[in-house]
């Protein structure tokens, strides 16, 4: 969860006096010793690697899954546990290498199923495992916790043959504690850093995923989204962010937030990546009935909408308001994206999306404090774990506030339980007027200009982390509109402000993820804008 985005309820919030505010002045030590301006000696041999690039090795015999998986945990050990600590992985999987020791077994056999066979992937500890590793959200309240099974998309995950690497460290029950937060942190993980500057938020609450996908400890990584928690992150750390259509992806057996807008998805450093990873996950369960929706709509292989020249001839509705409530370095990425689309045969319309909005999204805030609070002892009640219910993890963060909240306190989590069942009027009334109202107004205007998606900067560039004070705003957020209406939602890295990545985003109306594809693959090709990062110390180094 972007916790922001709601709490702006969808206005456009200028940037505060800290947000131009660098995180550390440069000391008269640091500029006079010219090895402090030495990016990180980065000579990973696996660096930017693609699922493709790694198939096509261990098809040819160059390399094991075994070996590959050796060399991104040794990578883990070196960048995130070490060097620059990154801090971004929260739980190794002992079971790692013999996955992959299974899959390279098939794999001499002759059986290879399918483009995710033997492939490293780090996932998010709000998701399943049922194996050796915790679940936790990254708090201690459930540092007990063993879950039972699998979530329904890691079954799909090792269905497809992934290796499961491990979990990532996010945003504290993935940002909706408090109201003053630090983003990236937890009780249980610790602060994760952006890898393009060290002092910087990799924001929330896919931290942990956007990180180490960015700075290659994994070959894909997975995120989940209430509200910008895998464009936010994808955005800031230079990646692919796709948040698919909530229903297209099972929710089963991921700690939630709000059953109408939850969603995991991919995190990637390429578009093909990222279609290849939708793929494997997007099945219908049984268990959740949002995925019924999905039938017939859900693609196999989203690859097939991999085309160089996706934006001929499609009409683009930017948002206006973007270039007066972006920052000015944001508005020339933006700009120079615009031109290039335009070159590729893109028709750009302005529209005015947010001031539309303005009167039919208040409610979010009021629709995921019932649905945490149903969700989350939804959840609890099964799990393995003595907390029980959200009471109890109250509770324990009281008893345990030293190490529990040293930093920011839970409003967020005491509000919520004040709140009723998913009965109450007030609930109702908010869910109508911001799923219904948000998805009538989009598809309003996607009609009434002729638009096959509306673009717009993803969000600024990454804060300085603070635990002090907490998150700050980095200035325009663009996840709010797709996450409260349920609907699709591509980022594609746009290029840096200031050595810090900002991403381009795409959305459409629902389950049309494989337009949203066609026009990332596309601009992304045309751009090349990924740029590994460089583990700078600050941004003054």
């Amino acid at each position: 969860m972007h916790r922001r985005n709601f709490l702006k309820t969808g206005s456009l919030a200028g940037l505060t006096i800290s947000s131009v505010i660098a995180c550390g002045q440069p000391s008269a030590q640091k500029q006079a010793d010219e090895s402090a301006s030495e990016p990180y000696d980065d000579k990973f041999e696996l660096s930017e690697a693609t699922i493709t690039d790694l198939q096509q090795k261990m098809q040819a015999k160059q390399y094991t899954s075994r070996q590959l998986t050796e060399l991104y945990l040794k990578r883990i050990d070196t960048i995130d546990k070490n060097g620059p600590k990154l801090n971004s992985v929260i739980e190794l999987n002992k079971d790692a290498l013999n996955m992959a020791d299974a899959m390279d077994k098939e794999r001499s056999k002759g059986k290879i199923r399918g483009p995710l066979h033997g492939i490293p992937v780090l996932i998010k500890d709000n998701i399943n495992t049922g194996d050796n590793m915790h679940t936790t959200a990254g708090s201690l309240a459930l540092a007990d916790n063993f879950a039972k099974q699998d979530a329904f998309i890691v079954h799909k995950l090792r269905e497809a043959g992934a290796v499961l690497l491990g979990k990532t460290n996010l945003s504290e029950w993935a940002n909706f504690r408090s109201d003053h937060s630090t983003s990236a942190w937890s009780s249980r993980g610790g602060q994760t850093k952006c890898p393009y500057i060290l002092d910087r938020n990799p924001s929330g609450s896919s931290a942990g995923s956007g990180s180490a996908a960015a700075a290659n400890l994994c070959t894909v990584a997975i995120g989940t989204e209430t509200d910008g928690s895998i464009v936010s992150p994808s955005s800031v750390n230079g990646l692919v962010g796709l948040k698919p259509t909530v229903g297209l992806w099972s929710r089963t057996g991921i700690i939630p937030i709000s059953k109408t807008q939850d969603t995991a998805g991919p995190m990637t450093r390429t578009v093909k990546d990222a279609a290849i990873l939708l793929g494997a996950l997007a099945a219908i369960d049984a268990q959740d009935n949002f995925t019924l929706n999905s039938k017939g709509k859900a693609e196999a292989d989203y690859t097939k909408f991999l085309d160089l020249n996706g934006l001929q001839g499609k009409r683009l509705g930017i948002e206006k308001s973007t270039f007066e409530y972006s920052r000015p370095s944001v508005v020339a990425l933006l700009k120079e994206a615009v031109e290039l689309l335009k070159s590729k045969g893109a028709i750009i319309v302005e529209v005015e999306l947010y001031k539309a909005l303005k009167n039919v999204s208040k409610g979010e805030f009021t629709v995921l404090l019932y649905e945490f609070k149903d969700g989350l002892n939804q959840y609890l009640a099964n799990a393995n774990s003595k907390t029980k219910t959200l009471a109890d993890v109250i509770a324990f963060n009281k008893q345990n506030k030293v190490k529990a909240m040293p930093f920011f306190q839970q409003e967020t989590l005491e509000l919520a339980q004040t709140k009723g069942d998913l009965k109450t009027p007030e609930y109702l009334d908010a869910l109508k007027q911001t799923s219904e109202g948000t998805r009538s107004v989009i598809d309003k205007i996607l009609t009434d200009n002729k638009l096959d998606a509306i673009i717009g900067p993803t969000n600024g560039p990454a804060g300085c982390i603070d635990l002090v004070n907490g998150d700050y705003d980095n200035g325009f957020s663009f996840s709010g509109p797709a996450a409260k209406a349920g609907y699709p939602h591509i980022t594609v890295p746009m290029g840096l402000a200031h050595g810090l990545p900002v991403g381009l985003s795409f959305f459409s109306t629902a389950y049309k993820e494989g337009d949203i594809i066609k026009l990332g693959y596309a601009y992304e090709q045309a751009s090349k804008k990924r740029i590994p990062p460089v583990f700078k110390p600050d941004l003054f180094a």
